[in-house]
């Protein structure tokens, strides 16, 4: 290893990426920014970094444009084995940005409780199907998710 294998640069497919409310984007905007600001990134067979990625939705699939120098590779994988976490992920963000137009401060806290838990687990599920292809640390599988539940989600 020659380089340090980081992102530098975070697009989602517009063409794929769905309408979203104020609170969607500025998650978004958040999770590409604190993407680029730090991660661990390294595409099986690149011999160094810096990297920039695009994420699109495409059949079903999640794919990864990448491009660093003299490396550019494009892995795609299959979101049916991730299909029940997002689902469930999709649904208690939805609960929470409802509580958080009128609950208590407990329900809110026990909703984002949920919230934290299943992004978690989608996240190892996300660092999981990733295995052999790219080496992401645990905060980047967690930033990866949010995007993919960004591109994910249904308007």
């Amino acid at each position: 290893m020659s380089g340090v294998h980081k992102l530098v640069s975070v697009e989602l497919d517009t063409v794929t990426l769905p309408a979203a409310t104020a609170e969607i984007e500025h998650e978004r905007r958040v999770a590409i920014f604190d993407l680029v600001e730090k991660n661990s990134f390294e595409p099986v067979g690149a011999d160094s970094g810096p990297y920039k990625l695009k994420l699109s939705l495409q059949d079903n699939r999640l794919v990864f444009d990448i491009e660093g120098e003299g490396f550019t590779r494009t892995y795609a994988i299959s979101l049916t084995p991730l299909k029940g976490v997002l689902r469930d992920y999709l649904m208690i963000c939805d609960s929470y940005y409802e509580a958080l137009r009128g609950s208590s401060a407990s329900q809110i806290e026990s909703v984002d409780m949920g919230r934290r838990g299943l992004h978690n687990e989608g996240a190892d599920q996300l660092k999981s199907r990733l295995d052999g292809k790219i080496l992401v640390d645990h905060e980047t599988a967690r930033r990866l998710f949010t995007l993919l539940c960004a591109l994910y989600r249904r308007g």
